[in-house]
């Protein structure tokens, strides 16, 4: 995957064009900032599962914003990808009732099968481990989310048969 260094060379596509006019016109013209989430999403989605430097200064650009407050947004939710991921993003929920209910150990049995550690994405390019906060299914745990989609009450077997049909997609 080639990086996008300069947002002038960053082109959005007309329906994702379209798309982020639409979501900025819910907004009075002095608060088009209020669409920074939802067109970070598209942005994301866009160019390859992540919001490099120069595609969330493109952003910023639209949205008549610093590229400061663009960062700021996308550093601080872990659902925005700052570098190239996987063809899966798995996020493993790492909080108290996910982790008392083998979180941990889920994680170490996923880095054994997919050959990388949490942050990093797998040596044939299928699977990006991450961690993130509740998930909100603290009585299903350990879950983890794939795009939109949870998977809850994994143990390894589940967790195999997951990564194996995965692979077959």
């Amino acid at each position: 995957m080639v990086e996008i260094k300069d947002k002038a060379d960053v082109k959005f596509s007309e329906a994702a064009q379209k798309e982020i006019e639409r979501y900025i016109s819910h907004y009075p013209a002095d608060r088009k900032k209020s669409a920074l989430l939802p067109v970070l999403h598209i942005a994301q989605a866009e160019f390859g599962g992540w919001v490099s430097p120069a595609v969330q200064d493109k952003v910023a650009e639209i949205l008549g914003i610093e590229p400061i407050e663009v960062y700021e947004v996308s550093t601080f939710y872990t659902m925005f990808n700052l570098k190239p991921v996987g063809k899966h993003v798995l996020e493993v929920c790492r909080t108290g009732p996910c982790m008392l209910r083998g979180a941990d150990q889920l994680i170490e049995h996923i880095e054994n099968r997919i050959g990388c550690k949490v942050g990093e994405t797998s040596p044939d390019g299928m699977f990006t481990l991450k961690t993130v906060e509740c998930l909100a299914a603290c009585g299903m745990g350990p879950m983890l989310q794939i795009q939109e989609k949870y998977y809850e009450n994994l143990d390894t077997e589940s967790m195999d048969k997951l990564l194996d049909d995965l692979r077959k997609q």
